[in-house]
């Protein structure tokens, strides 16, 4: 097996954009691009630029008529029908949406397929972690769910345990729904409690389909958690559930809207405290599934002083260079950031925080902490499915 990582990049991803008063602004995926080059990290990495996802594979997941109602509303996307979750508010239809959305998905599926066939060890796709796009509908800024198709394609190549470990402040509720049947198929996520969040699912209680329990675990956090609960909770259930599931390939989403200046969730991590957890996926990628790891992107509304740094890590961890968090950006970087956006970049790879300090649950917990009841709402929705101790 290559020990070099894939850093999987298409110019042409830029143009998944739904208009100018969308959160969702692709210059996040332009700067973090350039931001990995500032910093030497593509030197470090192998960059591919895997094909388009065809329709054969994204009815891996999707539906035909839905994949039909997206061409149509490529074509004229004034037309587009919002029975399908298109043309709406949060799902603005654009032409070329199809052509771009499979371009985005191809890139998570060459990155699981690479990783599956030895190719490489890591491969990182931070213009995926479409996390919410359903089997028949677009959902929550997504149109293709490339996560739910990079698992589905590591399934179709005889994979028989794939782990999927969403830290999005949103659920993944489209990964989950795709494989909520699938035993096969263990999805983990850790998102901002459903009460005051879209799409409000997640709960604890979601813990798969009869045929499949235990094979879905929600970790629904309460608003305002900051860097020592976030990391705290997801080491309270994620690497138990992993030692038990055993994959053989983790794919992990890495949605940095969980951070204090995202505009659109409540939860209040530091770029430091997102990086813990890089580290630690990666971490465990290599204790449980021999190193094999997908690690996407995702959600992430503050696009220049949060979302590029962030996946700039995960590159940099997924490279073998993890980026010390004291470095200084290049000012070559922050002066593409004024020129693009008008607005002035950070200065470093850091918010101050690191290292993140946060308390083990082994060392015991409050059960009149917020943090800890969400905790433990988790463990004893899952954990007895699994045989595991709650």
């Amino acid at each position: 097996m290559s020990g070099r990582a894939q850093l999987m990049w298409d110019e042409a991803v830029t143009g998944y954009d739904f208009g100018p008063e969308h959160p969702m602004d692709p210059v996040r995926l332009a700067l973090t691009r350039s931001l990995v080059g500032a910093l030497g990290l593509d030197r470090e990495v192998e960059v591919v630029a895997a094909r388009s996802a065809g329709e054969s594979t994204l009815r891996l997941v999707h539906r035909q008529d839905y994949i039909d109602a997206v061409k149509a509303a490529s074509l004229e996307p004034d037309a587009a029908d919002p029975s399908y979750g298109l043309g709406t508010v949060d799902d603005p239809a654009f032409a070329g949406m199809h052509e771009v959305s499979s371009l985005i998905a191809g890139q998570s599926v060459g990155a699981a397929e690479a990783v599956w066939r030895g190719q490489a060890l890591h491969a990182v796709n931070f213009a995926g972690g479409l996390h919410h796009a359903m089997p028949g509908a677009a959902s929550g800024f997504c149109v293709y769910n490339d996560a739910a198709l990079a698992v589905a394609r590591l399934l179709e190549l005889g994979a028989e345990r794939v782990a999927y470990v969403d830290v999005d402040v949103h659920h993944g509720d489209g990964v989950q729904a795709a494989f909520w049947e699938d035993p096969r198929v263990l999805t983990v996520s850790l998102h901002e409690h459903p009460r005051t969040l879209f799409p409000q699912t997640g709960w604890p209680e979601e813990t798969g389909a009869e045929c499949a329990e235990g094979s879905a675990v929600n970790i629904a956090l309460p608003a305002g958690t900051g860097d020592a609960g976030w990391v705290r909770a997801f080491h309270a259930v994620v690497p138990e559930v992993l030692a038990d599931f055993r994959p053989q390939v983790l794919v992990t989403q890495h949605g940095a809207d969980t951070h204090f200046e995202d505009p659109l969730a409540h939860l209040a991590v530091s770029l430091d405290a997102q990086r813990a957890v890089q580290v630690a996926c990666h971490a465990l990628a290599h204790e449980y599934a021999e190193g094999r790891w997908v690690a996407l992107g995702g959600g992430g509304y503050a696009v220049v002083d949060v979302v590029p740094r962030s996946w700039a890590h995960l590159v940099g961890i997924a490279a073998g260079r993890p980026v010390d968090p004291e470095t200084v950006i290049p000012e070559g970087w922050r002066q593409e950031v004024y020129a693009r956006t008008r607005q002035l970049g950070p200065m470093r790879m850091t918010d101050g925080r690191w290292p993140v300090e946060w308390a083990s649950w082994e060392e015991g917990y409050d059960p009149a902490d917020r943090l800890d009841q969400a905790v433990v709402a988790a463990r004893r929705a899952v954990f007895p499915l699994r045989g595991l101790l709650a």
